[in-house]
């Protein structure tokens, strides 16, 4: 079939030049091991086949010259040669589908083409993205997940769970200091698993099934075509869509999947950005929780962070060198969602996240016990204690901070538990909100980004971060008290 195709002139000549080049030799050794025509070979040599390449270097004396072919083909064409033929073969397929198929059902196509221009339109894209924010992920995730969800069962664990945990283990255990590692108010179940179960798992559960949901209708390929042109500005393309939307449920599998990115200057900025500016679901879906009831509030915490984001990503695209990004993507058709697909895909990741996450609070849980026994949680504190009063907060915000020390989420939910109890002001909750949604990565995120990354390029990345998020903390609350504004 690829011998029926023609393609651009420029890559038809680079094609029969290669083919030239490929001697005898080599030709033999190539076409024995992939089994494919002369042609065909070529028009992987040309796209840069890394393992075909490595096959030559052994049978040709040079391959300068097939790389000078390569070179002259991309500069002629302006842009990525692979671009270009999948764009051509596209065309053909789309051809050869007009000319031996008939559908009869003008009318469900015209609705889905329609649906379709409507999503990669900006005019009326983004409005029906904003639809999907609001309905999707503020209403379904953040009031009925991270309100509803969460005040039912947090207010059982503390009602009923909590209590007996203290009892029971009371009665087995007369040191206070082994009774302190299992319940009372740091303890593995008490503050551990509860922070897992009440809080996090709800948010996490809804996010993933909206996530589901918009994956199997085909809405996502759609979303990236809408946005490539944004995220251009920002030196990423359409493709890194995916990964920073599945970063809104886990920032660590959302890391593992930048793998999919183009080029390294991509995976680097999306990684960077994922680690910067991405919450994962739990961490703002209890923000959400927090300041739905505050419009003005989450108005100002959502452009903070959008702001971070965007501003990042041009300024780390500026300085980071490397070809900008090419965007091409299959997209698959509309189609109405499967329930068995969604609640397939939903208990996958859940239990993914969930046996992740489950271990890593029990962690945490242990080092707070361990910290608070030797007398190093409370150091650590008084060294917080003057940037939390710095910021115009109280002292029991310090805590939380270093909760974030282990999981950005696991401060989340420490939040959550302040503002449950003593209550913070608006304009508190919105500094420690942007602080914690800026704040290091989680520790299993930090540990992806070193075997992906390397460890210099991340801890160069952690190393701008933890700072940053507390002086963007401090810029923003210095506004507020400039323009006197109380939330």
């Amino acid at each position: 079939m690829s011998a029926n195709i023609n393609y651009p002139n420029i890559i038809e000549k680079g094609l029969a030049k290669i083919e030239d080049l490929l001697v005898q030799e080599a030709e033999l050794f190539l076409q024995k091991n992939y089994l494919i025509s002369r042609r065909s070979l070529a028009l992987l040599i040309i796209q840069e086949d890394r393992e075909i390449i490595i096959d030559l270097q052994k049978y040709l004396p040079s391959i300068s010259p097939i790389e000078e072919i390569i070179y002259d083909v991309q500069t002629q064409l302006g842009k990525s040669i692979t671009e270009a033929i999948a764009f051509t073969r596209q065309q053909k397929a789309l051809e050869i589908e007009q000319q031996v198929l008939q559908d009869n059902s003008d009318s469900q196509r015209g609705i889905g083409e329609k649906l379709h221009q409507w999503m990669i339109n900006p005019l009326t894209g983004f409005p029906i993205l904003a639809l999907v924010l609001y309905y999707g992920i503020y209403q379904f995730v953040g009031n009925f997940g991270a309100g509803t969800l969460v005040d039912l069962i947090e207010g059982f664990f503390e009602e009923n769970i909590n209590p007996f945990v203290n009892h029971i283990v009371a009665q087995i255990f007369p040191w206070v200091v082994i009774q302190d590692l299992f319940a009372n108010d740091y303890g593995i179940i008490t503050l551990g698993i509860r922070y897992a179960t009440a809080i996090i798992l709800p948010i996490v559960a809804t996010y993933f099934l909206m996530f589901s949901l918009l994956e199997d209708t085909g809405y996502l390929p759609r979303l990236s075509l809408m946005l490539d042109r944004v995220f251009k500005t920002m030196g990423l393309s359409g493709r890194a869509v995916i990964p920073i939307v599945l970063g809104l449920g886990c920032d660590t599998m959302a890391t593992v999947v930048t793998r999919t990115l183009e080029t390294k200057r991509e995976r680097i900025i999306a990684t960077f950005l994922l680690a910067l500016a991405i919450p994962c679901a739990a961490q703002w879906g209890v923000i959400l929780g927090l300041l739905a009831k505050n419009p003005l509030a989450l108005s100002i915490w959502a452009v903070v962070v959008l702001g971070i984001f965007l501003l990042a990503g041009f300024l780390t695209s500026r300085f980071l060198p490397g070809k900008p990004a090419q965007f091409y993507m299959e997209v698959p058709p509309l189609r109405m969602p499967k329930i068995e697909n969604i609640i397939t895909k939903t208990v996958i990741r859940m239990k993914w996240y969930f046996w992740e996450i489950i271990p890593l609070f029990i962690y945490a849980s242990i080092l707070i016990w361990f910290g608070k026994l030797t007398g190093l949680f409370d150091l650590i504190i008084s060294w917080i204690n003057p940037i939390t009063l710095a910021l115009d907060l109280p002292e029991e915000v310090s805590p939380i901070f270093l909760y974030g020390f282990f999981r950005r989420d696991y401060g989340a939910a420490g939040l959550f538990d302040i503002q449950s109890n003593a209550g913070l002001t608006g304009n508190q909750l919105v500094v420690c909100a942007i602080i914690l949604t800026l704040f290091l990565p989680c520790i299993a995120q930090f540990q992806v980004m070193l075997k992906e990354r390397g460890w210099k390029t991340t801890l160069a990345m952690v190393s701008f971060i933890f700072p940053f998020a507390f002086f963007v903390g401090y810029l923003v609350n210095q506004g507020l008290n400039i323009i006197n504004l109380t939330i």
